[in-house]
C-alpha cells in the first residue's frame, strides 16, 4: 500500500501558481514529510502488523506491507474479492473491494492524507478511439498535424524529457522501428519505467491498452523526435495512478512535461485520490513541470451514468493543463482550412469539457470568462477526431486513431520544444497562457475554435468548455518563450 502524508507546510501561493520554482532540496526539506511524521506513522502501523519497506519524504510517501486482516483492521474497514467490467479486459477485473469508508487511527488522524491500494479496482478509462472506417478517415501523420499548427522551427525537443503515464498495455520495439522509419525519422530514445508491479506488457491486441501506449508514444515522440522519453506503466488503481505521476515529478532530471491520457469523472474518485494526485502534480509544477491531461472523451456528460455534465479528472486538476479536441480538416497545402469542436454524436464521441465541481477558480483562470462557480475544463485543444485522426501502427497494424488522447502527447511534445526553445522547463504553462485574457477574446499564440458544441456546452469567441482558449499557434507560442 501507499500512504500519503501531509506536508510540512502547505506549498507558497507564487509556486502554486507557477510564478516561482522550487529545488528538489527545498520542496522535501520545506514542503515535504517531515520525519518525525514518517517514524510516528511506522510505529503506529507497527502495532497493527503493518511493516514500512520504503520512505519518501520529498515525495510525502510511504510504502508498507502486511495482510490483508491486518489493513482491515487497522483502518476500519470490509474487503471483498470481485470481478468487474473494464472496456480494456474483456473477461472483467479480479480485484479487492472496499466496502464502507476507511478509518484511520486515532493516532495518524492530521498526519495521514490518503491511503491507497486497499481497494484495487480499475480507476481510470484511456481516452483513444479508432475511426469507425479507417478507409473513410482522413488521416494525418503527427507531423501533418504539427506542422497545421506551427510547432516552431529549429527545435525538436533536444535535451528534453517527456514523461508518459500508462495503465496497463505495452509496445514492442519493432513497431516503433517500423512506425518511425516510415516517417523518415530516427526511433526516439523510449524506456519503460515500472511502478507498483507495472510494467511493458502488450496484449497483441491494438484494441487493448496497446491502442493507447502506441499512440502517446508515436505522436509524442514523431513531434519531439529527439526528447528523451520515459514511459512510467502502472496498475489501473488510484494508487497505480497516482505512485505513476508522484514517480514521474520526482524523476531525476526532471522531464518538462508529463502526459496523461487516462482518466475518469471526478466523482469517480474517492477524495483521498483525488487529492493525492492533485497534489502529485503539484509537486510537479513546484519543480517546474508542465503536466498535461486529456479531458475526455464522451462529451459533456464524461460517461457518467446520470447524463448531466461532469468533468473529467485529472485534466480538471489546477495543476493541469487540460487538453480537449477538435475536428481538424486541412485544405491541399496543408493549411488549416476549418477547425471545429470534436462531436461524433453519443457513439462517436465528443471532446469532455465543463466546470468542475471538485476545484474553485484557480486565480489564473478568474479573467477569461469561466462560470464563477468551479475551475474550467479545458485549457487547451487539438485535432482528436477519429474520423481527422492520427496514422498508427500498433501491432503490427495500421489504423487511423483520435480521442483526446492524442491531444496530451501532442501539447506535451510541444512543451518540450518550447522549453528547449526558451532554455528553461515551462511549469504552470496556464499561467502564461492566460495572462491577461478577458471573456469572448481570443488569446495570443492560440487558434479560437468557435464552432460546435460538445452536448451541454457551445463555442465561442474566447475561452469555452469545448476546446478552452484554442489550439496552439505554435510560431506565435514559440515568440513568447
Amino acid at each position: 500500500m501507499s500512504v500519503y502524508l501531509r506536508r510540512r507546510q502547505n506549498l507558497p501561493a507564487d509556486v502554486s501558481a507557477g510564478a516561482r520554482r522550487l529545488t528538489r532540496d527545498e520542496l522535501r526539506t520545506r514542503y515535504g514529510a517531515h520525519p518525525d511524521d514518517i517514524e510516528h506513522v511506522r510505529e503506529t502501523l507497527a502495532r497493527h502488523g503493518i511493516d514500512l519497506v520504503e520512505a519518501d519524504a520529498g515525495a510525502r510517501r510511504i510504502v508498507v506491507t502486511g495482510t490483508v486482516s491486518a489493513f482491515a483492521e487497522a483502518f476500519g474497514t470490509s474487503l471483498s474479492l470481485v470481478r468487474t467490467p473494464h472496456p480494456q479486459s474483456p473477461d472483467g477485473v479480479v480485484h479487492r473491494y472496499r466496502t464502507g469508508p476507511l478509518n484511520l487511527p486515532d493516532a495518524l488522524t492530521g498526519v495521514v492524507t490518503a491511503v491507497l491500494g486497499i481497494d484495487n479496482r480499475p480507476q481510470a478509462r484511456a481516452y483513444f478511439r479508432y475511426a469507425a472506417s479507417a478507409a473513410a478517415a482522413t488521416a494525418y501523420t503527427p507531423l501533418q498535424v504539427g506542422a497545421a499548427y506551427g510547432f516552431p522551427e529549429q527545435t525538436d525537443g533536444a535535451g528534453e524529457t517527456l514523461a508518459i503515464i500508462e495503465l496497463g498495455g505495452g509496445y514492442a520495439q519493432s513497431d516503433l522501428d517500423a512506425y518511425f522509419g516510415a516517417l523518415g525519422l530516427a526511433t526516439p530514445a523510449v524506456t519503460a519505467v515500472p511502478v507498483d508491479g507495472g510494467s511493458n506488457s502488450p496484449a497483441g491486441d491494438p484494441n487493448s491498452a496497446d491502442g493507447e501506449v502506441l499512440l502517446d508514444i508515436e505522436v509524442a515522440g514523431a513531434l519531439a523526435p529527439a526528447a528523451a522519453q520515459l514511459v512510467y506503466f502502472a496498475p489501473n488503481t488510484d494508487q497505480g495512478f497516482v505512485d505513476a505521476v508522484t514517480a514521474a515529478a520526482h524523476a531525476t532530471p526532471a522531464p518538462a512535461a508529463i502526459s496523461i491520457s487516462w482518466g475518469g469523472p471526478e466523482d469517480s474518485w474517492t477524495a483521498q485520490a483525488r487529492d493525492a494526485l492533485d497534489q502529485a502534480c503539484a509537486d510537479a509544477v513546484a519543480l517546474g513541470v508542465t503536466v498535461l491531461a486529456a479531458s475526455g472523451d464522451s462529451g459533456s456528460s464524461d460517461n457518467a451514468p446520470d447524463g448531466a455534465a461532469h468533468c473529467d479528472f485529472p485534466a480538471s486538476s489546477p495543476h493541469v493543463l487540460g487538453c480537449g479536441g477538435t475536428r481538424l480538416l486541412l485544405d491541399g497545402s496543408g493549411a488549416i482550412a476549418r477547425e471545429i469542436v470534436w462531436n461524433d454524436g453519443s457513439g462517436g464521441g465528443a471532446t469532455g469539457g465543463g466546470v468542475s465541481t471538485s476545484y474553485p477558480m484557480p486565480s489564473w483562470q478568474t479573467g477569461a470568462g469561466v462560470p464563477a462557480h468551479g475551475r474550467g475544463v479545458p485549457d487547451v485543444a487539438g485535432n482528436a477526431d477519429p474520423q481527422t485522426g492520427y496514422q498508427i501502427y500498433v501491432d503490427g497494424q495500421s489504423g487511423v486513431v483520435g480521442g483526446t488522447s492524442a491531444v496530451a502527447p501532442l501539447w506535451a511534445a510541444l512543451v518540450c520544444r518550447l522549453a528547449q526553445r526558451a532554455g528553461r522547463p515551462l511549469g504552470l504553462l496556464q499561467s502564461t497562457l492566460y495572462a491577461n485574457a478577458a471573456p469572448g477574446v481570443a488569446q495570443p499564440g492560440l487558434r479560437d475554435v468557435t464552432e460546435g458544441d460538445n452536448g451541454a456546452y457551445r463555442a465561442g469567441p474566447g475561452w469555452d468548455p469545448c476546446t478552452g482558449l484554442g489550439t496552439p499557434d505554435g510560431a506565435a507560442l514559440g515568440a513568447m518563450f
